[in-house]
């Protein structure tokens, strides 16, 4: 594991910072005040989390007059999902696939049975 990986997974440990990517996902280029909304802590709290985001690369941000936007990046999240969790699912949903065959091919057999007895 990398230290970038390690930096994700923290990031994404606390359901705060995962509220906030949320929100990014929904609509992306928002100002800490548009983030802050709804939240219950103070405006410092919220800037303390998107830094934590921001030094994980799971948000960047861009200066648009004397407004400070940010924006979701999605590639850290993708790349453990490469190489994490998409090689733990691969053999379970290859088994899936491989009863589906399993069963669709005994129903025939079972009903040819059914109709001879």
């Amino acid at each position: 594991m990398t230290d970038s990986d390690d930096g994700v997974f923290k990031a994404l440990a606390d359901a705060t910072r995962r509220s906030l990517l949320d929100r990014l996902f929904a609509r992306d280029g928002l100002t800490l005040t548009e983030l802050e909304l709804g939240l219950a802590m103070t405006r410092f709290g919220v800037m303390k989390h998107l830094r934590i985001l921001e030094q994980a690369n799971l948000i960047v941000t861009r200066r648009s007059g004397r407004n400070k936007l940010h924006f979701l990046n999605v590639v850290p999240i993708r790349l453990i999902h490469d190489r994490w969790i998409d090689k733990f699912t691969e053999r379970q949903v290859s088994a899936l696939a491989d009863l589906k065959s399993q069963l669709e091919q005994a129903e025939p057999r079972q009903a040819r049975l059914e109709k001879s007895a």
